[in-house]
């Protein structure tokens, strides 16, 4: 099968959808398919071989912005867009990523949601004109739902299948301003009638997006489960010297960051942890700085800064030695999240969680057996459940066998794979059952 993905870069940071799309494409080759990985805004960042080596990068961040903002640069000639597109470049802008208003973003979001009706039609076209005389694919794989005003054109184009990757868009799109959030909404919604399936990384999110995209039919939906490439994945020999909890997430405040400090602060206060200690890693861009910078100092007034340890953007190799070194792992984020990769990294070295008890961790847990819910949003409730597990080493060791186990068996990159080539057959089989029913008709009419 050929498969062309196309993956947003997320601008010198790592993310999840990175990760998880440039895993699968891999693995696709691995399996022995054609599977070509397209990057688009950005280079892609990520901890593992870059699959869209030697691609180039398509809706370049810059030609995007400034296309949105003024007319003139839609009509730009062809050396200024090669330019723009130029990886160095696009690097070099990553640095001011996160400084455009709500409101830009709110205007950029709807127009890029247009797709050939956008101010990023010209954009379109010319990813159109690259993939037109490459081999023909037997599916288009959009990394997520914020791409859906790519699939007409790319259809009528190209004559594949479209599928999209369902996992966290509410979050972002239920940020947006009025009126450009329910705008944005009501695009998608249009627009997501015309893909012919949905791979959502969770039941739950699966669920929760087919509900707010118009309900549409449960057959183009599948749910297949994040994988990990569990290479160099192991429990570590020993327990740490000092009972510590780990993070692995963006450094925001969506992710649960404040929660987690609240409810260190609290463990600490009760005393019943002798040598307690925090461990904070993850992403860790300019968008960031400002929140970190009054994380550190909230943590020097609570007297816990020689208790907490902050490690931005870790390689694959410093991620893996990062969680070896933790007793649980806690992301307590603010928001159902469609997944959470960082659940299978910890639980891979045995490391159990705890987490809030909402979007997908209730599936999760439920699959894995590698940790315990607690009330989101408390930290009291979170305080107390971390204390269970650290005063608790045979069974947080248990809880972190489980989840090892169960990752090992059902949560692989290699299922992830086949899952997902699964979903892509069903979409290109609805298509062509589609077409033998118009044929039908009109012969019979």
């Amino acid at each position: 099968m050929r498969i062309v993905q196309l993956t947003p870069g997320a601008g010198g940071m790592f993310c999840g959808s990175c990760l998880r799309d440039n895993a699968l494409v891999r693995e696709l080759r691995r399996l022995g398919h054609d599977a070509l990985m397209v990057p688009l805004y950005m280079p892609l960042q990520v901890d593992e071989e870059d699959t869209s080596a030697g691609a180039p990068v398509f809706f370049g961040g810059i030609s995007v912005y400034l296309q949105q903002k003024s007319a003139l640069f839609r009509q730009a000639p062809a050396l200024l867009d090669r330019v723009l597109a130029d990886p160095a470049v696009l690097r070099w802008a990553a640095g001011f990523s996160g400084q455009a208003s709500p409101e830009v973003l709110g205007e950029l979001t709807v127009s890029m949601l247009r797709g050939e009706d956008g101010r990023q039609a010209k954009e379109l076209e010319k990813l159109a004109a690259w993939l037109k005389p490459q081999p023909r694919p037997d599916v288009i794989s959009l990394s997520n739902a914020l791409l859906l005003g790519m699939a007409r054109r790319l259809k009528a184009d190209l004559g594949a299948p479209v599928v999209c990757t369902l996992h966290g868009e509410d979050f972002f799109l239920d940020a947006l301003p009025e009126p450009h959030r329910a705008e944005a909404w009501g695009v998608l919604r249009e627009r997501a009638a015309e893909i012919d399936g949905f791979v959502a990384v969770s039941r739950y999110y699966g669920e929760t997006m087919r509900a707010r995209m118009g309900n549409l039919p449960a057959a183009r939906f599948h749910a297949v489960h994040n994988g990990i490439d569990l290479n160099g994945y192991a429990p570590a020999p020993s327990a740490p010297e000092a009972p510590t909890v780990g993070y692995l997430s963006r450094f925001s405040p969506e992710k649960g960051l404040p929660t987690l400090v609240e409810a260190f602060a609290r463990l600490k206060m009760r005393g019943r942890v002798p040598g307690a200690r925090l461990k904070l890693a993850g992403s860790q861009g300019p968008a960031d700085a400002a929140f970190v910078k009054e994380l550190k100092r909230d943590l020097a007034a609570r007297g816990l800064d020689a208790d907490v340890s902050l490690h931005p953007n870790l390689t694959r190799a410093g991620k893996i030695a990062f969680l070896r070194t933790l007793s649980a792992l806690s992301v307590p984020a603010t928001y159902g999240e469609a997944f959470g990769l960082y659940v299978l990294e910890a639980l891979a070295c045995g490391v159990p969680v705890v987490q809030p008890e909402h979007g997908a961790f209730p599936e999760l847990l439920a699959e894995t057996g590698g940790g315990i819910l607690c009330a989101a949003d408390d930290p009291q409730a979170l305080a107390e459940a971390l204390e269970e597990l650290l005063r608790n080493p045979a069974r947080a060791r248990e809880l972190g066998e489980a989840g090892r186990r169960n990752v090992v068996l059902r949560f692989g990159v290699e299922r992830m794979a086949r899952e997902a080539l699964e979903a892509y057959v069903r979409a290109g089989s609805s298509i062509q059952a589609a077409e033998a029913r118009s044929h039908g008709e009109r012969r019979n009419g």
